[in-house]
This record gives structure tokens, sequence and C-alpha cells, in this order.
């Protein structure tokens, strides 16, 4: 890397110094990266995201348990590479460890908040919500 810039380039990440439109700038694409046990939350319906949200709310590990299962019936994660099985697995790992912790309460803390995430997955805008029911259709 060259400590110094280039002409008609500034030090900032190699924008024209001089000559620039105003309105002209460097587009910055920001994405979240997720861990293994984070991307195999499945993107469900948005209702059964709320029932696990509940779920997870009184009965830590219990909704992230029933969402593994919607692994198996074909609920999309943020793993494409990984087999369904493994996926379902990892979903199951992370309800142990939500019931074996919640004693102290570190466990039904991150039950909410993967309840929470459940249901941020699981907007009403989200792809699967073509998968759901119309209100006021037969």
């Amino acid at each position: 890397m060259d400590p110094f810039p280039k002409d008609g380039e500034s030090a900032a990440g190699g924008e024209p110094s001089r000559g620039a439109a105003p309105s002209s700038g460097v587009v910055v694409q920001v994405r979240e990266k997720k861990g293994p046990l984070r991307a195999a939350i499945p993107y469900m319906p948005f209702p059964v995201a709320v029932i696990c949200l509940f779920l997870n709310t009184f009965v830590p590990g219990l909704g992230t348990f029933v969402s593994a299962f919607t692994v198996l019936c074909g609920a999309r994660t943020d793993l494409p590479d990984r087999h369904m099985c493994c996926v379902f697995w990892l979903n199951i790992a992370a309800a142990l460890i939500q019931i074996l912790t919640a004693i102290v309460m570190v466990g039904w803390i991150m039950s909410i908040f993967w309840g929470m995430d459940m249901v941020i997955l699981a907007r009403p805008n989200s792809p699967l919500s073509a998968f759901m029911p119309l209100s006021g259709a037969p």
C-alpha cells in the first residue's frame, strides 16, 4: 500500500480531491457477520415466529426447540451450504444452551432475544410471507 496519495486522490479512500461533484460519494455496504448458531435461526412465517417468541419468553428454549422443527419443514436459514439436519441440530443445541443456562438468567435472556430475532427475521414483508394465507381469502 502506498503511504502517499497519488495525484488527484485524497488519503481517505482514493476519492478525487478536486473536481468531483458534491453529490458523488462512496457507497458503503455493511454486512453483519453471524456465528453459526445465530445464522441457524430459520426464516419462519410471522405467526409461527410470534408463537416461538411467546414460548421462549415463558419457557426458555422451548420456542427455539419448536423452531428447529421448522427447519425440517423447509424453512430457510442463513446457512445455505449446510445440510438441513446440521442446521436442525444447531437449533437444538441453541435450545439446550438456553435451557441449561436459564438457571442463572443468562439462558432466559438469551431465549427472549432469540425469539425477538425470529420475529425480526419473519417480518410480514419477508419472502416466506407468500406462504401465509391472506386475511379474507377463502
